[in-house]
């Protein structure tokens, strides 16, 4: 008796009998079971006979596919596949075209089973389809026919596309070279030819050969959209196959008939399934295009090139006046030189083609850097020079900043990724933009300063910067502007404020999203991680600071240390030297009782900045705040930077019983946050956790395997 799971209950179908209703053992072999259907309805000869599904593709039932059969199938009962292939073959051979016709319209639906395709071109039959469209003595229809029926079985694989003849491929190119074909024909004959195309390299040629570019561009002028759609498709398909020199040749001519432009005004408003199926093709354009910068992505700065060294000198002199260099000494030549390579940003400024050897971005990052000097002269040398005016700390590096940017801009347009078989996230603005990279370079260097400003920004902060930037780039683009003035306006109006908006949205959203578990998990942590940071603030304030005082008539301004006592109840200060290692307790002559304390001011309600009204800029007014003490005595700091800043006025709010407020704490707070969350989270059921923490190895001997995280900002 066979098992309950190998039984499925169908249904059986044949033109003019009623159906059967069995019980398929799939124990039981096939042949058996097409015997016993055609027994129930008196057949003679079942070995003419097959199973196929009689719903959705209507594929043939063989022993590799049975298991595939569900309860409630519906199955027809049919010719087996060799009988339709030997019937077919000789159908399209009658002297008859009306049953050639028939007959090749049949072949075109019953190809796309790989069972009848087998037996088919077992018969050489797809041979026959050669000849026919070799000797092109048919009608339209009748070759619309056997070139879908021809590219139906070529699909499964079978057979090689290498083993064509030149006279086919010849032919083939003609039909879509012609300007009065048939459309439907066109249409078949473009995805022949893609499939030619991406099988092999030679076959890659003789098309190239056959089918000139400006037929495939009119092409894609015509109203059809299926022909549209199909000539884009070869388009693609010759441009990802093209070697170098081939595709250089390819964009020439696309870009000398603006047809990037066009396919964006024309094609893309088609609608349906036409729309999905273009706007891969338009991600495979972009795709492809851009990898052209590939290679210089991936080679580094040749110092020994001097084309490559005029260009970075060229960059210097740009920025610089050096109406007096050749009159110098080499040594002072090298010394001013190396002095401006610091001023532009260069991190090696001795030789700063080492900053240009990380890979990517390679030797782009010195073509956005060249394009923005020679493109907007009067932006990069407003760029240089505001910020080699600036404190040393508070300078946007330009180079650096520049290597970097480029390297996001790889990232985002994913620069020498290949394109995707499914991908279709394109960008407008590539279709209306020539040097797409190049232009949104200029575009975001400006923006890149412009944040940094806003950010208040020291060398310390660069890495927040470039996130900040990569995040206003990346949510610019994801609103698809459709030309760069577009895209400049929108950019730019995502200033870092915005930014610290949208993500306090979306946190806030995330957190409505949580599970009301995990929100009350979250309420119950905060108190326990906020006196976590109020005491790493104490412990901040315990290990002091340097500070500097506002002097109008010294150019080096003083400097005085600050430091509260291990026991919480003493600030000791004292005036000390730059150079000067930080001092213990006992060497700082002052002190203040943290009782005493009774006020913090910040900013512009500071004693020392209303003092110097006036004279005092936006950066130095966020980094100044004051305590008050006694009568009218006040103690004046002016932090060296926005996170200093930030430490402090947070531990002398604990100090003083107030709530911290700074964004350094939320931020803090949000990522131990979301940390112990995950931790609490993990399912750790049945994994053991040791009562003790594990041993600490000895240190090794030496450190050469250390990766050095400094080239990376290279």
């Amino acid at each position: 008796m066979p098992q309950q799971k190998d039984i499925v209950k169908i249904a059986i179908q044949m033109p003019g009998a009623y159906p059967q209703l069995i019980q398929l053992d799939q124990k039981k072999p096939l042949s058996a079971v097409i015997k016993e259907v055609c027994d129930g309805w008196n057949l003679p000869g079942p070995d003419n006979y097959a199973l196929q599904y009689a719903d959705g593709v209507q594929t043939y039932i063989t022993e590799s596919n049975r298991l595939d059969i569900k309860n409630g199938c519906i199955l027809r009962l049919t010719k087996a596949p060799g009988r339709c292939a030997e019937d077919l073959f000789k159908g399209i051979q009658s002297s008859d075209s009306g049953v050639r016709c028939d007959s090749l319209k049949e072949l075109a639906n019953v190809s796309t089973d790989v069972t009848f395709a087998q037996e088919f071109i077992s018969r050489d039959g797809h041979l026959l389809l050669v000849k026919i469209v070799e000797d092109s003595k048919e009608s339209n229809v009748i070759m619309t026919h056997t070139l879908t029926g021809f590219m139906e079985l070529m699909d499964h694989g079978i057979v090689s596309w290498e083993n064509l003849s030149t006279i086919f491929i010849k032919k083939i190119a003609s039909f879509v070279n012609a300007k009065s074909t048939d459309a439907s024909m066109q249409q078949v004959s473009l995805d022949i030819l893609e499939s030619m195309v991406l099988s092999s390299h030679g076959l890659f040629q003789q098309v190239k050969q056959e089918v000139t570019m400006e037929r495939l561009v009119a092409h894609l002028q015509v109203t059809n959209q299926q022909i549209q759609t199909k000539a884009m498709a070869l388009l693609m398909a010759l441009l990802q196959t093209a070697g170098d020199s081939d595709r250089q040749d390819m964009f020439a001519f696309l870009n000398k008939k603006n047809l990037r432009q066009y396919i964006y005004k024309n094609i893309i408003h088609s609608s349906g399934a036409v729309q999905d199926e273009m706007a891969h093709y338009l991600y495979v354009l972009q795709s492809v295009t851009l990898n052209h910068l590939e290679p210089r992505m991936r080679t580094p700065l040749d110092s020994y090139s001097q084309d490559q060294r005029d260009v970075l000198h060229g960059l210097r002199q740009a920025a610089f006046e050096t109406e007096t260099e050749n009159s110098l000494s080499n040594e002072r030549r090298r010394s001013l030189c190396a002095k401006e390579f610091k001023k532009l940003g260069f991190s090696n400024n001795s030789n700063p083609g080492q900053d240009l050897v990380r890979t990517p971005p390679g030797l782009v990052a010195l073509d956005t850097m060249s394009y923005f000097a020679s493109r907007y002269p009067d932006a990069y040398s407003r760029f240089v020079l505001e910020n080699s005016s600036r404190e040393d700390k508070h300078e946007c590096p330009f180079a650096r900043s520049s290597i970097q940017l480029t390297l996001i801009l790889c990232e985002i347009l994913r620069i020498g990724e290949p394109p995707s078989e499914t991908g279709a996230d394109y960008h407008p603005i590539f279709f209306s933009q020539d040097r797409l990279v190049e232009e949104l370079f200029c575009v975001c260097i400006q923006l890149l300063n412009k944040t940094w400003k806003e950010m208040r920004a020291t060398q310390e902060d660069f890495d927040k910067v470039m996130q900040v930037v990569r995040e206003q780039i990346t949510r610019t683009l994801s609103s698809k502007p459709t030309s760069l003035e577009l895209f400049k306006n929108k950019v730019n109006a995502l200033n870092y404020g915005e930014i610290l908006k949208l993500r306090q949205t979306e946190r806030l959203h995330q957190e409505e999203t949580l599970a009301p578990p995990v929100l009350e998990l979250k309420e119950r942590l905060k108190p326990e991680l906020l006196e976590l940071i109020r005491q790493q603030r104490l412990n901040r304030l315990c290990q002091g600071t340097k500070f500097r005082k506002i002097s109008s008539r010294r150019r080096q301004d003083k400097l005085w240390y600050c430091r509260l006592s291990p026991n919480h109840k003493m600030l000791h200060y004292g005036d000390v030297e730059e150079d000067m290692d930080n001092p213990t307790i006992e060497t700082l002559q002052e002190k203040i009782p943290v009782a005493d304390i009774k006020g913090l001011l910040t900013g512009k309600d500071c004693p020392h900045m209303k003092e110097h009204k006036g004279k005092q800029n936006k950066e130095v007014l966020d980094l100044a705040f004051s305590l008050t003490y006694a009568e009218e005595y006040s103690l004046n700091f002016i932090a060296p930077s926005r996170t200093d800043f930030c430490l402090w006025t947070d531990g002398l709010s604990v100090l003083l019983g107030r709530d911290m407020s700074s964004e350094s704490m939320r931020s803090e707070l949000d990522i131990l946050l979301s940390m112990e969350i995950k931790l609490r989270l993990l399912d750790l059921e049945n994994v053991p956790i040791p009562d003790s923490a594990p041993v600490v190895p000895k240190p090794p001997s030496n450190y050469n395997f250390c990766y050095d995280f400094s080239q990376t900002e290279q």
